[in-house]
């Protein structure tokens, strides 16, 4: 394949690459998804990893049809990212995209699940053994060597059921070898410390090179001891060699020159002949080393390849597992039906959880023919079976959370990941439309707007709509004429969808198959902050909360005119509700 016919590689992003590594190799690493390859040669990070995502998964990545839905899935994969036991993990997530089958999808799942499983039932300390492993791996920058090392350290930590079943069945003993040999070589040559004669041969080599480059001072040293005779030089050269050089006696006297004229020929020559004799010696015993070394190569090569390919898949399953069990994520049940489904049980968002905020409720929530058969107490009845939804209700209670939370889960799922919900049924789309409020009140923004959520809805494939509070962009009476046409639009195309407004009183009547779902706020606490119950309750219109927030206001003004302002909107939203609602917070606090 021509490396312009990829997404994103022009003429001069394919000269990089062909310059730094070959066109074969380039192909290579855009098929295998490999960030660090394409970094290398000198593109961006993040340029790359929008290649390989294209090349590897370009079907799925269509799916995501709002700049807001792409937005959700970058951070879906920040927060997996996180848990990554290696670069090369890290940069595999990276590129990680929704999946265009459903059997993709479950193949997935059942590796991320099965490493989730294994992850969990491991000690502490075997955990500890795992990571550690990895570590040296990605400090070796994915060796060849660092992968037999690890896998030897998989299998001295005893894991060897889910993921670690590939290597389960290698050879220790085989693979130590390999090892051994791995890092003994260095390409062709053989590393100081592989071998104890190619070593000290070495050392004597080095010495005597170190000895003819100051062969004259060495000579003056030899006459300061008071030599004068060619035999007492000739002897007392010998026994310099002998001490400082550690050659040996036999090596010695066999290159002594016979035919010098003087002093200074004579250690001339004998360090240039010894000097040739130890260098075709270290060439000798480097040879022999490292064609025993590449026997025990050749012998292990098939544990070492599958040691090899083992090592990272199990690095990318075993970081999404950790990813799975930090966010007490399940395996979500895909449904295909006619009229499609979305559904989740104690279903909790991500983006709060990452934040370790304690106020995350879980929510319970239901599009289309699901699988929900109860709800939390308090909420009404089971929701219905409507495909669409209005929903509706305080101000900062949770609506756009919730869009976000389903968005998110839905993403998941596609990419053949566990979700963050007790259950999840997901019937799987071809168009996700995302869009968050955006406080931008222009014609260019509506006009924008529109052109990236209504054409999915015309493409004959299922389409999610997620959209949060569309009025923003645009006056309410025209808003809610918009929006109402949206969701006759998600109606009549059996889209899926929820609707997030405060403009459900102007959207009525409705059409049959959509139905209206509240969020309410019940008060303020002892702190006077808002109390929200986050789980919506279904068939109930909500409504805002614009006095409790005003009695927050008059009770927090320090200053006597900016409280007397606030009181005057307190009159105007309903005093007797404001006295009664700080009533009610004073009151919690025994004031």
């Amino acid at each position: 394949m021509r490396l312009e016919e990829y997404w994103g590689v022009g003429p001069k992003t394919r000269e990089r690459l062909v310059d730094e590594l070959g066109n074969e190799a380039a192909v290579r690493a855009i098929e295998n998804g490999d960030v660090r390859a394409l970094a290398d040669a000198g593109l961006a990070r993040g340029r790359a990893t929008r290649i390989l995502r294209r090349a590897t998964g370009g079907a799925g990545m269509d799916i995501l049809s709002t700049s807001d839905a792409r937005s959700a899935y970058k951070e879906l994969l920040d927060l997996a990212v996180d848990h990554a036991v290696t670069q090369r993990a890290a940069d595999r997530i990276r590129v990680l995209t929704p999946l265009a089958t459903r059997e993709a999808m479950d193949s997935r799942l059942d590796d991320v699940i099965a490493a989730r499983d294994a992850w969990a039932a491991l000690e502490e300390e075997e955990r500890e053994a795992v990571l550690a492993a990895y570590e040296r791996y990605d400090e070796r920058e994915g060796s060849e060597y660092a992968a037999v090392e690890a896998a030897l350290a998989l299998l001295e930590a005893g894991v060897d059921s889910g993921p670690f079943a590939a290597i389960a069945d290698l050879e220790r003993d085989r693979l130590a070898d390999a090892a051994d040999a791995l890092a003994a070589l260095d390409g062709s040559r053989v590393r100081e410390g592989a071998d104890d004669e190619l070593d000290r041969l070495r050392e004597t080599l080095g010495a005597i090179e170190d000895m003819d480059a100051n062969a004259l001072e060495l000579i003056e040293e030899l006459r300061s001891e008071g030599v004068r005779d060619v035999e007492g030089f000739r002897q007392s050269f010998e026994d310099h060699l002998l001490t400082e050089t550690g050659v040996t006696i036999d090596r010695v006297r066999a290159a002594m020159a016979t035919d010098a004229t003087d002093a200074t020929d004579f250690v001339g020559t004998t360090l240039r002949t010894l000097r040739t004799d130890l260098t075709e010696a270290v060439d000798e015993r480097e040879q022999a080393v490292a064609s025993d070394l590449e026997d025990t190569l050749d012998n292990a090569r098939e544990a070492v390849d599958r040691a090899v390919d083992a090592v990272d898949d199990i690095a990318l399953h075993l970081s999404l597992a950790r990813f799975a069990l930090e966010y007490d994520c399940t395996r979500p049940v895909f449904v295909e039906n006619e009229s499609a489904a979305v559904s989740v049980v104690n279903a909790r968002n991500l983006t709060l959880a990452a934040r370790d905020d304690e106020s995350v409720q879980p929510v319970t929530y239901g599009l289309g023919d699901h699988g929900v058969s109860s709800v939390p107490e308090g909420v009404g009845s089971v929701p219905g079976q409507q495909r669409v939804a209005v929903l509706t209700g305080a101000n900062s209670g949770g609506k756009t959370t919730l869009l976000e939370t389903l968005c998110q889960i839905v993403l998941l799922a596609t990419m053949g990941l566990p979700v963050p919900a007790d259950r999840a049924e997901v019937t799987p789309v071809d168009s996700l439309v995302f869009h968050r409020r955006h406080a931008s009140f222009n014609a260019g923004v509506l006009e924008s707007t529109l052109k990236s959520i209504v054409p999915p809805l015309s493409t004959g494939g299922r389409t999610l709509m997620l959209v949060d509070e569309f009025e923003a962009i645009t006056e309410p009476g025209s808003a809610a004429d918009l929006l109402h046409g949206l969701v006759t639009l998600s109606v009549d195309r059996e889209a899926l969808g929820v609707f997030v407004t405060h403009l459900a009183d102007d959207l009525e009547p409705l059409p049959t198959e959509a139905r209206v779902d509240g969020i309410f706020a019940e008060g303020l606490n002892p702190d006077l902050e808002l109390l929200v119950d986050y789980q919506p309750r279904f068939d109930t219109v909500g409504r805002s909360t614009p006095e409790f927030i005003v009695s927050r206001l008059v009770a927090n003004a320090d200053d006597r005119g900016e409280r007397a302002g606030f009181e005057t909107l307190a009159e105007a939203v309903g005093n007797d509700v404001v006295q009664r609602t700080l009533a009610d917070a004073r009151w919690t606090t025994g004031e």
